[in-house]
């Protein structure tokens, strides 16, 4: 019941971002496939992620099944990129703040995946709570020198886990 309550709770607000940028690129919803885009769009940004993309589709009206595979193609589009490149960033980075708040995030979460390793990344990626997703699994992954195609599968698999408890939720 509390690990529903979190959720909800981040669904919530998650929401209000989504409603933000639903209004903002409202006009997108005019064209061809715009709400889709929009989805799509949604779906790839970090923080909303996945879940974004979801309550984006339901707030649009958007068919479920079409809207989990949108959903899940933008969520993962970023992921070989980060799992690839981050750390050459960071490494570009270290004098800004920037990489300093990255480390801390990193430094703040890793003991989850450390404990569990691919397992650890599948439930930190899979169960949506504030502060976890793709986004920050890539980076932990990333930081902790993981093998990238594991990471990239037990990302993908905490990926479909989300969408799967997120479709039940809302």
């Amino acid at each position: 019941i509390l690990l529903y309550k979190k959720i909800r709770k981040e669904q919530s607000m998650s929401e209000k971002l989504v409603k933000g940028i639903l209004g903002t690129f409202g006009g997108l919803t005019g064209v061809a496939f715009g709400k889709e885009l929009l989805v799509f769009i949604i779906s790839l940004l970090p923080i909303l992620e996945l879940r974004g993309g979801l309550l984006a589709a339901a707030l649009l009206g958007l068919d479920p099944l079409p809207s989990y595979i949108i959903s899940i193609v933008g969520n993962l589009l970023p992921i070989p990129f980060i799992l690839l490149l981050i750390n050459k960033i960071l490494d570009k980075m270290r004098s800004k703040k920037i990489a300093d708040w990255l480390d801390k995030k990193v430094e703040k979460r890793k003991g989850q995946i450390e404990k569990f390793g691919y397992f650890g990344l599948v439930l930190f990626v899979g169960i949506p709570l504030p502060g976890t997703g793709a986004w920050t699994g890539s980076l932990i992954a990333s930081v902790l020198e993981m093998d990238k195609k594991k990471s990239f599968l037990a990302i993908l698999v905490g990926v479909i886990m989300a969408s799967i408890i997120m479709m039940f939720i809302s």
